[in-house]
């Protein structure tokens, strides 16, 4: 008796939609594209054993300690944002003044989700206190923050364009600076220092959206932190009020919430749902 011709079905490799053999098994698959692979992941599970791929399956081959090419990376996003979306975060530049609690971790979230630029701008070093709540390491103290990091974000998404500038932000250099973002985040300490920023990103580059903080301090409510639409481009986060004090610290969860809301209002932005 004739054995049954064989067909060929779809899978996804690597987050790749690949055509195959109906009689390919899963340690086949791996010889073939990536016999040092060291993990099969199979349809979202460890695998130590072969299996038969049936049409749809889904396998990612990892091979530890290997950074994806350009290209995989590339895959690997799209299955997350879809195409047109991801292309329109990567082809975006966001800047953003001040890389303590809210700056950091704003710069982390939108590295993961891979906005192409970032321009960074801090004067500061990471100093002991500063781990409570900024996205920094023990073995990074007395670094400068813009490139400590620059090397965090490298070791989430390499293929983030960073800009660093190790110098203090004011009216005489912050055009130059940021003329490129299309989006300015605003993350700094002090009053005068944030309304110093939303004046030169008024007046002078009046074509960009900026996306400030007030009322970040405290564990309070996390519902209480909310993004108002303050002008037609000026965006402010927190709950207006909780400003750091004596007695009313900063500290991660809360400084987190209103990071993230920033970083979502810049995600929102770069993809037309605010403007």
């Amino acid at each position: 008796m004739n054995e049954p011709l064989s067909k060929n079905i779809q899978i996804k490799i690597n987050e790749k939609v690949v055509s195959i053999s109906s009689r390919s098994t899963l340690f086949h698959l791996k010889n073939q594209f990536n016999p040092d692979a060291d993990l099969i992941i199979y349809n979202g599970f460890p695998a130590a054993s072969d299996y038969p791929l049936k049409e749809g399956d889904e396998i990612v081959l990892i091979q530890k300690g290997k950074v994806p090419s350009p290209e995989e990376f590339e895959c690997f996003m799209m299955a997350r944002h879809t195409p047109g979306i991801h292309q329109k975060i990567k082809n975006s530049v966001v800047g953003i003044a001040g890389l303590g609690g809210l700056g950091s971790s704003v710069a982390v979230a939108l590295a993961r989700v891979g906005v192409g630029t970032l321009i960074l701008v801090d004067f500061d070093m990471v100093e002991p206190s500063n781990l409570n709540r900024q996205q920094y390491f023990v073995d990074q103290i007395g670094m400068p923050k813009v490139e400590a990091l620059r090397r965090n974000i490298a070791a989430i998404n390499p293929y983030v364009r960073i800009e660093t500038y190790q110098e203090k932000l004011d009216r005489s250099n912050g055009e130059k600076i940021l003329q490129q973002a299309a989006v300015v985040v605003e993350a700094f300490d002090r009053a005068d220092e944030k309304a110093m920023l939303i004046n030169i990103v008024s007046e002078k580059m009046p074509d960009k959206y900026i996306v400030a903080a007030s009322g970040v301090a405290g564990y309070g409510d996390g519902n209480e932190i909310r993004t108002v639409r303050f002008s037609s481009k000026i965006f402010i986060v927190g709950d207006q009020r909780t400003a750091a004090q004596p007695g009313m610290g900063l500290m991660a969860p809360r400084v987190g919430i209103v990071a993230h809301h920033q970083a979502n209002a810049v995600l929102r932005i770069l993809l037309g749902e605010e403007m």
